[in-house]
């Protein structure tokens, strides 16, 4: 099975798809094996008698290459279903078909899985090259690392000699399935996870070059909240996309567009991405003895669907991943025809999150202990919409028999006594204080409102240990100016 990698995190793809053409060119994609490209490529482009160094110093460069045009989506950016051409004008030759050398078939098989950084940051450098007699560049030359080589440099030393002495040799990189990054379904408000992370993280660099985009700075980082949307509003503005302020298909690549070439990803020389850039406080993936708010967030949707369809178990709502909740995510994978682990992956997630917005009007009555159903995305500061004001008119009502939280107005926005409400809310009932308002506290909010408007005794609140403070979003780092994307 493949390693997980975080969807902002370089990976090994199983598997790269080439057009063999220019860019434009009506020609045809043929999908081959990561190892199996590198092999055509360095066969089509070097020697095999030229001494092993060289041929290792090649190698390393071209598969940084091709890492490079996967990793910032460079084609599939700009609409193109390929992930690399095989036109020497643009990318590196690929010959369909060709006989590969049996010494840089045995070097790839070694090391495919690594590629060239600079000191500091994750990413693939755009490691250009040119053959070094017929043409020359900024970059290695092929032709030039022969004589290198035999005055007994190592690969890494030829690298460096092109390259700059700030690289390093990434290895043992993880091998995943290469799958375009685009996350299954729209981001939008009250979205949560990793994703979310990646689109504050790239539009607050990008607003450093188109400031009149509004920094992202109070919303939780991962948590799609108010600040988030008008970002993204702005940036379709600018970009002649549909204002929305959701994040679809289109918006999601051209927000990677963007950054790319703002940080000037695919140039020789680039800003580079740094690891707290890509740091999210959400996993990539929640498996058996996993716990927390998120994996009991996660159980509320599997507990639903389990409730609208008699093949998934209605399980339990306890914040931790145990033997019944891996169960129940199989029993859901199976049913919906996806590949069966039992772990809540991209792909997992996002069939709950669509089959929950689906069903979340027709679930039975008894499904949850309160009857008014959660509507299926995150509440927090800044929103504004019917379901602020529910809660603002339960939270008013809950702090009439519980005098320490404060008493909120009801405006339909979520602010400052509304945060503060939540908070003290979660503290006294729920245990984890985070200001959102997910299916945990809103079934909490929804069952003591419920309880005290049915003429009940004030519930008891339960005894919550001490809440670790929310983290605040990390700091987004300043960068310089950098110049505009090459056209290839």
């Amino acid at each position: 099975m493949a390693i997980i990698s975080r969807p902002n995190e370089p990976f090994i793809p199983e598997q790269i798809t080439v057009h063999l053409g220019e860019p434009d060119a009506p020609a045809e994609n043929i999908t081959v094996s990561f190892p199996d490209y590198i092999k055509n490529v360095a066969s089509s482009e070097i020697y095999p008698t030229w001494p092993e160094s060289a041929i290792r110093a090649n190698i390393y460069a071209q598969i940084t290459f091709a890492l490079n045009r996967i990793y910032t989506e460079w084609y599939r950016s700009r609409g193109y279903d390929f992930d690399i051409t095989n036109s020497t004008k643009y990318d590196q030759s690929f010959v369909p078909n060709r006989e590969v050398f049996e010494n840089i078939t045995q070097i790839v098989d070694e090391i495919f899985n690594s590629y060239i950084a600079r000191q500091g940051n994750i990413e693939p450098i755009f490691s250009a090259y040119c053959d070094g007699r017929e043409t020359t560049c900024e970059g290695l030359s092929q032709w030039g690392t022969v004589p290198l080589a035999q005055q007994g440099m190592t690969p890494y030393e030829i690298l460096q000699n092109y390259y700059g002495d700030d690289i390093n040799i990434i290895r043992d990189v993880p091998v995943n399935a290469n799958f375009e990054s685009y996350p299954l379904y729209p981001l939008r408000l009250g979205s949560f996870g990793q994703d979310v992370s990646i689109i504050q993280n790239e539009l607050n660099r990008i607003s450093q070059n188109y400031p009149s985009i509004p920094k992202i700075v109070n919303d939780q980082p991962g948590v799609f909240g108010a600040e988030t949307e008008a970002a993204v509003k702005q940036f379709q503005r600018i970009f002649n996309l549909t204002v929305d302020g959701i994040v679809g298909s289109s918006t999601w690549y051209k927000i990677k567009y963007i950054y790319n070439a703002v940080k000037g990803l695919g140039e020789l020389v680039s800003e580079g991405v740094f690891p707290e850039e890509i740091e999210s406080p959400f996993q990539v993936a929640w498996q058996e003895g996993d716990s927390g708010i998120w994996v009991e967030l996660i159980q509320y949707y599997i507990r639903a669907l389990g409730c609208y369809y008699p093949d998934i178990p209605v399980i339990n709502i306890n914040g931790i991943f145990d033997a019944e909740t891996a169960q129940a995510v199989m029993a859901l994978q199976k049913h919906f025809n996806i590949f069966v682990d039992g772990v809540v992956g991209i792909e997992t997630w996002s069939i709950l999150d669509k089959e929950y917005r689906n069903i979340q009007n027709n679930l039975p009555a008894d499904c949850f202990e309160n009857t008014t159903v959660y509507p299926g995305y995150i509440l927090s500061k800044g929103m504004g919409d019917k379901n602020v004001t529910l809660m603002q008119t339960y939270l008013q009502r809950i702090s009439e028999a519980y005098p320490e939280i404060p008493r909120v107005e009801v405006t339909g926005i979520f602010d400052d006594q509304t945060d503060a409400a939540v908070r003290a809310f979660q503290e006294k009932f729920v245990g984890t204080v985070t200001g959102l308002i997910g299916p945990p506290s809103w079934n909490e909010i929804s069952r003591i409102y419920e309880s005290l408007t049915a003429g009940a005794p004030a519930p008891v609140a339960p005894a919550v240990p001490e809440a670790p403070a929310t983290p605040e979003a990390p700091a987004t780092p300043e960068a310089p100016a950098t110049p505009e994307a090459p056209a290839g």
